[in-house]
C-alpha cells in the first residue's frame, strides 16, 4: 500500500514574497504567518500558502500552455471580488475561459506577480 501524504502547502515561486503575501492575505483573510525577504507565509494551521523569493523568476503569459498551476477560490459575488481584487494589484487578463453565453462562470485574475488565479462563484 502506497503511504498516503497530507499537503502541508503550495509554495510559490515570485520576487516580493512579503508582498505577495500581504496580497494574498487580503484576497484569503489568512493571517500572515511568516514574512521575510526570501521567504513569506500565510495560513490558518491547515491550509498554508507560501512564497519563496526567486528574483530572476518570469511570469508566464496567460494563456499560454506554459502554465504550470494555479489557485482556485470561491466568493459569494464575482463581479465585487473581482473588482476589490483589482484594486488589490491584481489584473484582468484579456482572455476570459469562464465567460460563456450564459453568463461568468468564473474570471481568471493575475496576481501583482503574474501568477494566474481563478475567482469561482459558491457551489449551488
Amino acid at each position: 500500500m502506497t503511504t498516503k501524504a497530507t499537503l502541508l502547502a503550495v509554495t510559490i515561486d515570485c520576487a516580493d514574497p512579503k508582498k505577495l503575501a500581504e496580497f494574498y492575505h487580503a484576497v484569503t483573510g489568512l493571517p500572515v504567518t511568516y514574512a521575510e525577504d526570501d521567504y513569506a507565509a500565510v495560513g490558518d494551521g491547515t491550509t498554508s500558502i507560501y512564497f519563496g523569493r526567486v528574483p530572476d523568476r518570469e511570469p508566464v503569459p496567460w494563456p499560454s500552455s506554459a502554465k504550470q498551476f494555479h489557485l482556485d477560490f470561491r466568493v459569494p459575488d464575482v463581479d465585487k471580488a473581482v473588482e476589490e481584487y483589482v484594486g488589490l494589484g491584481a489584473t484582468k487578463p484579456d482572455f476570459q475561459p469562464g465567460v460563456t453565453g450564459e453568463g461568468v462562470g468564473w474570471v481568471v485574475l493575475l496576481d501583482p506577480e503574474g501568477h494566474a488565479f481563478c475567482v469561482c462563484p459558491e457551489a449551488s
